[in-house]
């Protein structure tokens, strides 16, 4: 029997311990802290149990749904944080439950690798296997400048643990994580500014869809700053802001860091000269590193940090020790960013379709033409599709508007299976359903859609 040792048990190690159980290997998986890592626990699940909550409130409050009277509506944080931990909570024993259904060997402690087949786990002892999987996730970037270690300076976990819903608040980076937490807390009633670093907000985006999210987030009262940077944060919350057209001094109660992510690394992999570049595991196609019988995925490995694909990466890593083939497709993993309107895309960018040297075609329908989203009063947004001019294989997909994180998946199957947009177009989609807008972007990408008027010409 093959016996596989996985370091870490968030979205990537767990779900690689359980396909690898599944697939007749004695499994031993170790980590730290809770099953689940920082999705579960501290990241991806309990942010959107929190956007959920702000996002209910906003729109009671606002009265956003004709005929439907929300008077005094009220905000209980403690209510909403003891929900939200339910619900961690809730998913993070389901997840032992299942590991403990597929006979996972379960090592709490520190492991170091040392040796292409023994890990040392401080709790536990040595175990001894055939393939070692490194799953250990990433943690936040810090940056340093004056007043970076004062207690009003946050990083996303303690942001998540708040006693209380901060008055002001301003936020360092603009990208997914940023524009969440600035999503988040504006709707909680939480005066926010962003500083970002580039020219504009969401550089892994399309263009078209950061421009539009930067006017929403304006148009809800956060202030945004480009091109911008913190040079300082003193303790009276005074936080001075470099940007194109001089200093500008923000009073924010609390200060949250949101430039990203890096990859946390084991014990060991010095002494067995496992390959890193700029902070990251060295994979190769199948996820092995340059020592054979060592894998790596997921944030360690750097090359798309996202929970989701973590999971994919573990599964394609067991299928690979197992049967020496996998069948991940790196072209076709999904992104998603839970803003209102939700943002995902998929494949290549316009951006990159010109870089590499596409002709290309885009499709584009506006959510202002769709039923269902103006039932829905989300109005705001589109669907973009980009396909091959010459052979209609569809080259990314890019979608801000009501369920966008849903709706991105057709596309992705579609990608997957090397797809024409011509099957986007030509499939049924039941009515009204905001997965028209869908259809009708791929209809678009040869000027027939049926909800929009023709270009002028």
């Amino acid at each position: 029997m093959t016996t596989i040792t996985i370091i870490g048990a968030g979205p990537g190690g767990y779900v690689a311990a359980i396909k690898a159980s599944q697939m007749g290997a004695d499994v031993h998986l170790v980590d730290m802290g809770p099953v689940g890592g920082t999705c579960l626990n501290v990241g991806c699940i309990p942010t959107k149990a929190l956007l959920h909550a702000g996002n209910f409130y906003r729109m009671a409050s606002a009265g956003t749904v004709p005929g439907v009277d929300c008077r005094n509506v009220t905000l209980d944080w403690n209510a909403i944080q003891h929900q939200k931990q339910a619900v961690v909570q809730e998913l993070v024993s389901g997840v032992e439950s299942l590991l403990k259904a597929n006979k996972v060997h379960m090592h709490r402690g520190r492991a170091s690798i040392t040796s292409a087949t023994s890990v040392a786990i401080d709790s536990d002892g040595t175990v001894t296997s055939d393939a070692i999987i490194i799953a250990t996730g990433s943690e936040p970037v810090q940056l340093l400048f004056p007043g970076a270690d004062l207690p009003l300076v946050l990083d996303s976990t303690r942001a998540l643990e708040l006693d209380h819903i901060p008055g002001s608040l301003t936020i360092v980076g603009g990208g997914v994580i940023g524009v969440e937490f600035a999503t988040l807390f504006a709707d909680l009633g939480t005066k926010v500014s962003i500083v970002e670093m580039l020219d504009e907000i969401l550089p892994p985006c399309d263009r078209q869809v950061a421009e539009l999210t930067h006017k929403l987030l304006v148009d809800r009262g956060i202030s945004v700053f480009t091109a911008a940077k913190v040079t300082s944060v003193k303790s009276n919350g005074t936080v001075n802001v470099a940007t194109p057209s001089g200093e500008v001094e923000l009073n924010s109660e609390f200060l949250l860091m949101a430039v990203g992510r890096k990859p946390r690394l084991p014990d060991g992999l010095d002494y067995l000269r496992v390959a890193c570049e700029r902070g990251a595991i060295e994979v190769d196609s199948n996820f092995e590193t340059n020592v054979k019988g060592v894998y790596a995925i997921g944030d360690c490995n750097g090359l798309l940090m996202l929970a989701h694909v973590a999971s994919s990466q573990g599964e394609a890593a067991v299928e690979r020790i197992m049967t020496g083939r996998h069948s991940y497709n790196a072209n076709v993993q999904p992104s998603c960013v839970y803003t209102d309107p939700e943002i995902a895309w998929v494949g290549l960018t316009e951006e990159q379709a010109k870089l590499q040297g596409f002709e290309y075609r885009c499709g584009m329908f506006s959510m202002a033409g769709n039923g269902k989203a103006m039932i829905e009063g989300h109005t705001e947004g589109f669907v973009k599709i980009i396909a091959d001019a010459e052979s209609q294989e569809v080259l990314g997909a890019h979608i801000i508007g009501p369920r966008a994180t849903d709706l991105i998946t057709e596309v992705s199957a579609v990608m997957a299976m090397e797809g024409l947009v011509d099957d986007i177009a030509n499939l049924t989609h039941p009515h009204p359903t905001v997965s028209e807008a869908v259809r009708e972007a791929a209809k678009g990408v040869f000027g027939t859609p049926i909800h929009q008027l023709p270009a002028r010409k």
